[in-house]
């Protein structure tokens, strides 16, 4: 097999045409086609075109919210840094991971939940736009689907792509029904780089006059 030779700087183009040439018959609607993209830049995963569902109005919240100076919650640390801290500082937002938190790993251990739900319940008080970037604990997605039905919170726009088998599908499958915005891979596919490539794409879709 050949070696191409890419300038560095053009390296991320050409992935992406790449990846256009070999969706082949696949048209993506415009709206998802640079998420989609990105998660599949990320992954080398053409599945993701298939698996990764949009609400109607995902796209348009989660960019009107970043507009507005959103906070951006993940549930790893990983994720957190995989998003891009220039862009995000670009558009005046914010980003959070909880799961490291003292007062987070104290209340998860005396009501004996899992950190992420501990952690989503502090994120509840935040009172900027919320984005939720969930890529691997779907307790997250759960306690989410808790405080969205009592009327707690209302998300601009829920990531929910964690990785695994524990009740992953099942709690991916019951966010969609929450009714509010939210971009979900179904399946057990995923992981924390995914979550990260979706808030990056929106970000993008803001910050470059291209991509």
């Amino acid at each position: 097999m050949d070696i191409e030779y890419v300038l560095p700087q053009d390296i991320e183009a050409r992935s992406m045409e790449i990846i256009e040439a070999e969706l082949g018959e696949i048209i993506l609607p415009e709206k998802v086609a640079p998420i989609v993209k990105r998660v599949i830049h990320t992954s080398a995963d053409f599945e993701y075109a298939r698996t990764l569902c949009f609400s109607e109005d995902a796209v348009s919240s989660a960019l009107q919210a970043l507009q507005q100076g959103a906070t951006i919650v993940t549930d790893t640390n990983m994720g957190l840094m995989g998003i891009n801290s220039a862009g995000v500082q670009q558009l005046g937002c914010q980003k959070y991971c909880f799961m490291a938190d003292a007062e987070v790993a104290k209340t998860a251990k005396e009501e004996g939940m899992t950190r992420a739900m501990a952690a989503i319940d502090k994120a509840c008080h935040i009172t900027t736009p919320l984005i939720f970037a969930i890529g691997n604990a779907p307790t997250a997605l759960l306690r989410l689907e808790e405080h969205i039905k009592c009327g707690r919170i209302k998300p601009a726009l829920i990531i929910g792509v964690p990785v695994g088998f524990v009740n992953v599908v099942a709690a991916k499958e019951r966010i969609m029904q929450c009714g509010v915005p939210f971009i979900v891979a179904r399946g057990r596919k995923g992981g924390s780089p995914i979550a990260a490539a979706i808030c990056n794409a929106l970000i993008y879709m803001l910050t470059r006059k291209t991509k």
